[in-house]
């Protein structure tokens, strides 16, 4: 086994025993005064009305995902501009115009999906 891979082990195994020793002595130490105001549901001050686990619609759960496609798109997107300079350069150093037609096929077909799911009225709240 390498030095590098050892260290990595190491360290792995350190964080992982200091994070359960964390806990333990949290567990054991901490005070413990449960009462039913400390167990009653909290919404920022406000009484609050009916039970605190309802049903979410679905479509909360479609708009979830898709802004989280949608971050994930930008995620994509910022490296690509940071680099574009040099990533349009001649092939020896870069990919030349592929890299305009690689993110204008990507952000095509993010901007199809994002079409459809408009014209299917899965962003339609109601």
């Amino acid at each position: 086994m390498s030095a590098s891979l050892l260290s990595v082990l190491l360290l792995g195994a350190l964080v992982t025993t200091f994070g359960i020793l964390i806990l333990l002595i949290s567990f054991f130490v901490g005070p413990r005064a449960p009462s039913e105001v400390k167990e009653d549901t909290y919404e920022s001050g406000v009484t609050p009305i009916g039970p605190g686990r309802r049903r979410v619609p679905v479509s909360f759960y479609l708009v979830a995902t898709l802004f989280i496609l949608f971050d994930i798109e930008a995620i994509y997107l910022f490296p690509w501009a940071v680099a574009f300079r040099g990533l349009i350069e001649p092939a020896p150093q870069g990919i030349g115009s592929g890299a305009l037609t690689s993110m204008g096929v990507f952000l095509g077909v993010l901007t199809l999906g994002l079409v459809y799911v408009w014209r299917k009225g899965a962003l339609h709240w109601g």
